[in-house]
């Protein structure tokens, strides 16, 4: 059975940060593509940040300098570490994995940015 679990969020002030992690099993973990994805209240689920299975990443425009996705294979993880959090950042966040056909994921865990 196929599990992603996110963890890592919760409640920071705006300019703070936070560390999100997703661990996988259930899949070899180092051929997926991973990627980030976020839904805020009345808004369309939005991709984040992706990582190919030999690490070239690409990030949305409104994250870009301020969070960073990295993985490590060994651990079936991977990261979202997001920096110079905004109030806009507030959202539900879903980790991914696609290979092909198939496609998973998370339960998601709730990031709030406010004072």
């Amino acid at each position: 059975q196929v599990q992603l679990v996110e963890s890592g969020g919760g409640l920071v002030q705006p300019g703070g940060s936070l560390r999100l992690s997703c661990a996988g099993s259930g899949i070899i973990f180092s051929i997926y593509a991973m990627g980030w994805y976020r839904q805020a209240p009345g808004k369309q689920r939005e991709l984040v940040a992706a990582i190919t299975k030999s690490g070239h990443t690409n990030y949305a425009d409104s994250v870009k300098g301020r969070f960073t996705i990295s993985r490590d294979n060994a651990k079936n993880t991977v990261y979202l570490q997001m920096n110079n959090l905004k109030p806009e950042d507030t959202a539900v966040y879903y980790c991914n994995a696609v290979l092909g056909t198939f496609d998973y994921w998370g339960q998601g865990t709730q990031v709030t940015v406010s004072s």
